[in-house]
């Protein structure tokens, strides 16, 4: 995706707006907002901000179990799930 093709001023928002809002709707690609020459708001879907939120949820999860990897926080997976079923026993 260029960036560029989904720049706009500020004044194309203020005359544009349900416009925008639609077609946002339609595609998954953000707007960016300018004011006075700068890039200063990005605009985007609803469904696509979630979809980041959930990525960026899930990679901070790869990156913490990736750091406990590198520091030696692991277990045996079969210990792990003999202590599980232990515990299961016991509850029954």
């Amino acid at each position: 995706m260029k960036f560029s093709d989904h720049i706009k001023p500020i004044s194309y928002l203020k005359a544009h707006a349900s416009e925008i809002i639609r077609q946002l709707g339609k595609q998954s690609e953000p707007l960016i907002i300018t004011q006075n020459g700068e890039a200063k708001v990005i605009m985007q879907d609803i469904k696509a901000y979630e979809q980041n939120q959930e990525t960026m949820a899930l990679l901070k999860i790869l990156a913490l179990g990736n750091r406990q990897i590198e520091e030696g926080k692991t277990h045996n997976a079969k210990q792990v799930i003999r202590t599980m079923r232990k515990r299961r026993k016991a509850d029954e």
